[in-house]
């Protein structure tokens, strides 16, 4: 994550990045026994649902409130399709017609892999691979998905006016099967212009040195605004422009229709601080005023007492191979009363926590202020943030505002669990754990283990540290690799600290096989097995990957005199072996604190050759392996979520109940969206 970029969602962490192996534990607040977390499986996917305990206990008003949280977050989702592809919504839209028109027998096999394809495109809102970026394409044959768009009503195809069926299709074949056509969503490599070889939709016809020139006009230090953030920059009369996101420009039928839901949620907020909040965001997306986000995201981190809340707009800064525009995102959710207990145990000591940390003493912050940290029950989650999701949340991302107002920290609970029980008896852990007192300890621990290391990631990690005086912010300073070193900071924090006796005098660890256990599966996952997600002869190009790489690989390689980690073979087979876990700890604290010095001081060099060296090559004789071992075990390695629905129930025109109801298809649910949730017009 680059820390700097603001909106309402920092840090995106994955259960399977920390918890690969973690067995399900009880949990009063997860769903019944007759409560199935898993629904489909296709190509390399696992789609998964999630419950929403204690939905039922709101009151009206509070059901009032979710419902138009949850329709607004929903009115966004035309955005993030168009974000990730000036063509995403042409193509969509053809999808959905082939899907939803073809007579012809869907039992084929080649109608099978024109499903498979549809399936993999809404998961990834695109034809680019969710995690890897790279362009996919049908299964099924070119003349075959012709023959499908050919038996269909015309009428539903989104044609340009007058166009014929042989003609539309002569211009959106290359967009389906020519990979060479918009091949990388972003290309992260060095040495080249990232903004062209990236093909999302944030720039059009302007190179990355025109950008940084553009924008290095801007003033960058104090309280200025994440410039850029909501915005799409183009070449006019030799000129660039910024296409602002807002109410009447760019993507305005949608973001008036989010509006249109967030004003009646102003009329039932929780308090006053929430009305607030909603009245700032809503400024915000109809003036399209930075200065009035970082107003709202103020107002939203000073409300702590609604049970209600969510965050609608644009917010992370990965899909921006410089890290600068935000994909849109939203997400609706409950507090969870018991779970947020452990996180605010830490929460409540990220003083000494920062005092006591590794870093160089000129880089600590003399004051963490306003850390709120909670658990959420989320009810549902919309663009980038669907289907696959966080499992922690940390924002604001301005680092003024962290440093002056503070910041929420949040633990996705019910995701969580739903990730727990997908996550058992999956046959990881038996495949690649090193030994019995390994694999005992994870079963035994791992869940907690990864709930500690995503708390203090999120809550004290990207809280932490602070930048240098007169230093530029992180996306000019540290460029392409400012989201990768970020994510690689907060990760660090947590594993340097989950090795402390602090988390068992503050009752959030009972033992320290907990840290112990952390380490096993981090080391493990880092150095082996999250290249599951990587196809053979590729390097690594996502920021999450490289950070768990890097750190991993860099550990190895600095504690290989004191064989502080080891690669072991037997039967033929690599595994990891942890031999003295305190120097471990000792070895991430060094690298936090380099990695902090990099930040602090805008050392864009170092930063690189950190990335380069330990997070982007794979050793592909150890990366086939792994593939075969994995492949035996017949996992899906990305996962992501059906979204739960809301139901309005009605007298007239008011509403007297809201029913949450829980889907069980993917592919319908894909449909049902395309058809209520389709604001913005095809680019023809």
């Amino acid at each position: 994550m680059n820390i700097k970029q603001i909106l309402t969602l920092s840090s995106f962490i994955f259960l399977t990045n920390f918890s690969t192996f973690a067995q399900n534990k009880p949990n009063p607040k997860g769903p019944g026994a007759g409560f199935d977390v898993a629904a489909e499986a296709f190509a390399d996917l696992q789609v998964l649902r999630y419950s929403v305990p204690g939905y039922e206990n709101l009151t009206l008003k509070e059901k009032e409130l979710t419902y138009y949280l949850y329709e607004a977050a929903l009115c966004g989702r035309d955005i993030i399709y168009d974000q990730k592809s000036k063509n995403g919504i042409l193509l969509r839209k053809t999808l959905e017609a082939i899907y939803g028109g073809y007579q012809g027998d869907r039992n084929s096999p080649d109608f099978r892999k024109f499903q498979e394809y549809c399936g993999r495109f809404w998961f990834s809102n695109g034809n680019h691979h969710h995690y890897g970026n790279e362009k996919f394409i049908p299964g099924c044959s070119s003349a075959y998905f012709k023959t499908l768009l050919s038996s269909i009503n015309a009428s539903k195809l989104p044609m340009a006016p007058g166009e014929s069926v042989d003609a539309f299709w002569t211009r959106v074949e290359p967009l389906f099967y020519d990979l060479k056509v918009e091949p990388k969503l972003v290309d992260l490599r060095s040495g080249i212009d990232n903004i062209k070889s990236s093909s999302n939709n944030f720039y059009e016809g302007v190179s990355q040195k025109e950008v940084e020139d553009f924008y290095a006009k801007f003033p960058t230090t104090g309280n200025a605004p994440s410039w850029g953030l909501n915005s799409k920059v183009v070449k006019e009369n030799g000129q660039l422009k910024e296409l602002v996101w807002k109410s009447g420009g760019m993507y305005g039928p949608a973001i008036d229709k989010i509006i249109y839901w967030l004003e009646k949620a102003v009329k039932v907020a929780e308090n006053a601080k929430q009305k607030k909040s909603l009245e700032l965001l809503v400024s915000y997306l109809k003036t399209g005023d930075l200065k009035t986000f970082d107003d709202y995201s103020i107002a939203w981190t000073q409300d702590t007492e609604s049970k209600i809340d969510g965050i609608n707009g644009f917010i992370e800064v990965y899909l921006d191979a410089i890290g600068k525009k935000g994909s849109y995102e939203a997400y609706v959710s409950i507090r969870d009363e018991e779970a947020t207990k452990r996180i605010a145990a830490i929460a409540k000591e990220a003083q000494w926590f920062e005092d006591n940390s590794p870093l160089m003493r000129e880089h600590k912050k003399k004051e963490v202020k306003g850390i709120i940290a909670k658990a959420i029950t989320v009810i549902a989650e919309s663009g980038d943030l669907a289907p696959t999701t966080a499992i922690g949340i940390n924002l604001p991302n301005a680092d003024w505002i962290r440093k002056d107002h503070g910041s929420k920290s949040v633990s996705l609970s019910n995701i969580i669990y739903s990730y727990n029980r997908a996550n058992s008896g999956g046959g990881n852990l038996e495949e690649f754990g090193l030994n019995a007192e390994v694999k005992q300890r994870i079963r035994d621990y791992g869940a907690l283990a990864s709930d500690l290391h995503t708390d203090m990631h999120e809550c004290i990690g990207h809280a932490s540290g602070q930048i240098n005086p007169g230093v530029e912010t992180t996306d000019k300073t540290l460029k392409n690799y400012a989201s990768c070193l970020e994510e690689a900071r907060a990760d660090l924090v947590g594993l340097y600290y989950i090795m402390d006796k602090k988390l068992i005098d503050i009752n959030v660890m009972p033992n320290m096989d907990v840290a112990k256990a952390e380490y096993d599966s981090y080391i493990m996952n880092g150095l082996m097995t999250q290249l599951t997600r990587v196809k053979l002869g590729d390097d690594i190009e996502e920021a999450h990957m490289r950070n768990r790489q890097l750190n991993a690989k860099w550990v190895y390689e600095k504690g290989k005199k004191d064989n502080v980690i080891e690669l072991v073979k037997r039967d033929g087979k690599t595994y990891v072996q942890i031999n003295n876990y305190e120097k471990l700890r000792t070895l991430f604290g060094d690298l936090l604190r380099e990695i902090q010095r990099i930040k602090s001081e805008g050392d864009f060099k170092a930063g690189q050759a950190l990335v380069e060296n330990y997070g982007v090559k794979v050793d592909q004789k150890l990366h086939k392996e792994i593939l075969d071992r994995y492949a035996k075990l017949n996992l899906k390695p990305y996962r992501g979520f059906i979204q739960p629905k809301l139901v309005a129930i009605k007298d007239g025109d008011k509403i007297t109940d809201v029913r949450i109801e829980y889907p069980k298809s993917f592919f319908t649910q894909m449909m049902e969206y395309g058809q209520n949730y389709s604001f913005l017009g095809v680019k023809n």
